[in-house]
């Protein structure tokens, strides 16, 4: 076999590939014992029709044919790993010629991960927000642990703001009564926000047993989106009681003693979480910069595939589950068709992107990926998927997708070693020394995956495994 590669530009090639007719053999073995199954010949036992009265009965046409598509994998495949080529997806073929007993010439369009040249990226510098606890927001924190623990008790009077009552409602559209648009004996707690818009002023100085009507956009259901005449009918108002702030709440509400041991262990925990926030901000910004001073040319079948996946995912699985389609959420949203469409493809290349120039990090900085990385992101990816670690690492498996993680976790890794190159300082001019290895790597991992192309990686590494 003899194959020569044409750059058709920087992201796709054209394979030009011939070969001699006698590497067809096994194929046009394969064919024949394969026909020899399928068919029958009176006076030839199954499969034991030789290979002139199949030529004869159904054509040597159709054996060339069976044996072409059987060679032609393993033909393209050869022809790509000799080229060395990082293939893209599935090729285009075209065989230009089949001579039987001769040759068989045959064309492959394929896209290829572009050859990037990654500058020095030691001058990067980020800002980021400063990790500031106030007394305020250790208050806050205190605070709301303390709702966690309040109690309820029936009143009898009329309801006021943060009293929790038990309402039936019913929603009509249009005049009438919607089938999933009745509720009966809903807890709402006046105030949260976390039912219709208007409640709360329907609600307020209601006594049990009294009822309103307002109207309200429904947010979910078969009419979501929708104006509708909502009836609410209190049937119970409980006034909600706060357990007092002291040290027998902190022994109530946690391991500590008193009080001040509480609020010191609440400020602790504000500032690791600010500090994490602050070091996924650190990893986005870098990223950002990083992506600006490399020229990354992005293969255009890759990106037309990767738009239609997010639109796909977006369209029929998280706005189905929301009731709403792609109009009604553009509507919300306050966007164009035209807008939409833009940060779609702008998400997309900037997701193609980020897996390209970290993917070309790994492979300069020849980083590995162990067992204990891959399981401790493993875990975090199954704590996210509100799955166990044992049923997401099983549908990891059985989806074919570990090389996917084991890239992700590669990236992180890549972009860390960006990180701790740049220089990162926050709003009031510190530089900040992000020296938890695994802290910064964990960010980095969810910096990398927030903009990398999950339909993108998924066919990459099938194609590549």
């Amino acid at each position: 076999m003899k194959s020569a590669v044409e750059n058709l530009n920087p992201t796709r090639v054209r394979l030009t590939v011939e070969v001699p007719f006698e590497e067809l053999k096994d194929s046009l073995d394969a064919a024949y014992k394969k026909i020899n199954q399928q068919v029958t010949v009176k006076g030839f036992r199954k499969g034991k029709i030789p290979a002139r009265v199949i030529d004869q009965r159904f054509g040597r046409g159709a054996v060339l044919e069976e044996a072409v598509n059987d060679a032609l994998p393993k033909f393209y495949t050869e022809a790509v790993n000799e080229a060395d080529l990082d293939v893209l997806g599935q090729p285009e073929v075209d065989i230009t010629e089949l001579k039987d007993g001769d040759t068989l010439n045959f064309t492959a369009e394929v896209d290829i991960r572009p050859a990037l040249e990654i500058p020095d990226f030691s001058g990067i510098e980020v800002e980021v927000d400063a990790v500031e606890v106030t007394d305020e927001d250790v208050d806050k924190s205190v605070e709301q642990l303390r709702e966690r623990f309040a109690s309820t008790s029936p009143v009898e009077r009329a309801a006021e703001d943060g009293d929790v009552v038990t309402i039936d409602l019913e929603a009509k559209v249009d005049g009438e009564v919607l089938e999933d648009g009745i509720a009966s004996g809903v807890s709402y707690t006046i105030g949260s926000g976390e039912l219709l818009d208007g409640i709360d002023d329907a609600v307020k100085g209601l006594e049990a047993g009294g009822e309103a009507t307002f109207t309200s956009e429904l947010k979910g259901g078969s009419a979501a989106g929708k104006e509708a005449e909502v009836t609410v009918k209190v049937t119970q108002v409980a006034a909600r009681e706060l357990p007092e702030l002291d040290d027998e709440f902190a022994q109530l509400a946690s391991e500590f003693d008193t009080l001040d041991e509480l609020k010191a262990d609440s400020r602790k925990r504000l500032e690791n979480m600010k500090q994490y926030d602050q070091a996924t901000q650190a990893q986005e910004r870098v990223l950002e910069k990083l992506l600006e001073l490399v020229e990354v040319p992005v293969p255009e079948k890759l990106l037309e595939d990767e738009i239609n996946t997010r639109k796909h995912n977006l369209e029929h699985h998280q706005l189905g589950q929301m009731g709403l389609d792609l109009e009604k959420y553009l509507e919300i949203q306050g966007k164009t068709a035209e807008e939409f469409d833009t940060e779609t493809k702008d998400a997309a290349v900037k997701g193609i992107k980020t897996q390209f120039v970290l993917d070309a990090l790994v492979k300069r900085e020849k980083l590995n990926v162990n067992q204990e990385e891959l399981t401790e992101h493993l875990m975090r990816r199954a704590a996210s998927s509100g799955m166990s670690p044992d049923q997401f690492a099983q549908a990891v498996v059985e989806g074919g997708q570990v090389p996917l993680l084991v890239g992700e976790v590669a990236r992180g890794k890549a972009l860390a070693v960006v990180v701790e190159a740049a220089t990162v300082k926050d709003t009031n001019g510190e530089v900040i020394d992000l020296d938890d290895e695994d802290e910064v790597e964990e960010a980095a991992e969810v910096a990398a995956e927030a903009t990398e192309a999950d339909a993108t990686e998924a066919d990459t590494e099938k194609t590549e495994g």
